[in-house]
């Protein structure tokens, strides 16, 4: 058990590291074409600390582990939105831009809907099974996504952080590559110590993914939004959450499933209940206290609802 946990452990310093040199290298690249903050936030960033996720899921749908799969995802979505905008909140009150309320966040919230009926098979015959076809579904809507992102970049061209502009080529692939490297080894790492570790103490499969995997997944967002609300560069610190978010659903799910079709447990529905009601509430606090803004009393309430969830979970 002292092994699959100092495993599990090296496993998430891999992913945090490789994320890091990931985003560092792709940020890097990005801004050499002068593209904005919030357009980064949303899909280099976003992919980049999203990358965790894929790589633990992509191992996790080769060997079947369903419950991982969905809990990741699922589970990464949820510390997300109460944790990390909680944290960042807290840290800074969160100015977040009209587009991101009127269009990033409803699109988050589609996200979730089209997972609930794909899931739960309202249209289709493939009884609790996220199937292949599915899947090129999820994946055709992230294409819509990156081309609505794309036409952003011509509305939004504000770039703050000269700090990696300068970076030669030659060292901007070295990240890039020593990135990926860094996510294969530790996603591998994590799904297989962090099946053995519930086998050991009994717990369930699904429990482990919406909670300890998740939350050690979502690190690289955690740290990226933490960082950004430091410096006071709201646009990274939400577009990461959003963007991520949607990535994990449309792109992580989609790929996931194309990969080999995903078991979905319907016990999942109350997890997704959850994440929407997050989704919901962060929409609703942009027309509450400061408009537009994540106040600091609102991240408060985001933490006190992760808790709860947490206590519910431990519960059943």
């Amino acid at each position: 058990m002292a092994l699959q946990i100092f495993l599990l452990a090296l496993g998430f310093v891999l992913l945090i590291k490789g994320s890091d040199w990931l985003v560092g290298g792709a940020s890097a690249l990005a801004r050499k074409f002068n593209i904005s903050d919030l357009s980064i936030g949303l899909t280099i960033v976003a992919f980049g600390t999203s990358a965790p996720e894929l790589v633990v899921n992509t191992f996790a749908a080769f060997q079947g582990h369903h419950d991982i799969v969905l809990g990741n995802v699922i589970g990464s979505n949820i510390f997300n939105i109460y944790v990390i905008l909680g944290i960042a909140g807290i840290i800074t009150p969160l100015v977040i831009q009209s587009s991101t309320v009127s269009k990033e966040i409803p699109f988050s919230f589609l996200a979730i809907i089209i997972m609930y009926i794909l899931g739960n098979d309202f249209f289709t015959s493939s009884a609790g099974i996220i199937s292949r076809l599915d899947g090129f579904i999820l994946l055709i809507l992230f294409c819509l996504f990156l081309y609505y992102v794309y036409k952003q970049l011509r509305v939004n061209v504000n770039v703050q952080d000269k700090e990696h502009i300068n970076l030669s080529s030659l060292k901007i692939i070295i990240l890039i590559i020593s990135g990926l490297a860094g996510l294969i080894a530790g996603g591998r790492l994590i799904v297989v110590n962090a099946v053995q570790i519930a086998q050991a103490i009994g717990v369930s499969e699904k429990v482990i993914a919406l909670t300890i995997v998740a939350a050690g997944t979502s690190l690289p967002e955690l740290a990226t939004s933490v960082v950004a609300a430091l410096k006071k560069n709201n646009d990274i610190a939400v577009g990461n959450i959003i963007g991520s978010n949607i990535f994990n659903i449309f792109l992580i799910l989609g790929a996931s499933s194309v990969i080999k079709p995903v078991g979905y447990d319907k016990i999942f529905n109350i997890d997704l209940y959850f994440l929407s009601v997050g989704t919901i509430v962060l929409f609703i606090a942009m027309f509450t206290g400061n408009r537009k803004k994540l106040d600091r009393w609102e991240a408060v309430v985001f933490l006190l609802l992760y808790c709860g969830y947490l206590f519910y979970m431990l519960a059943h």
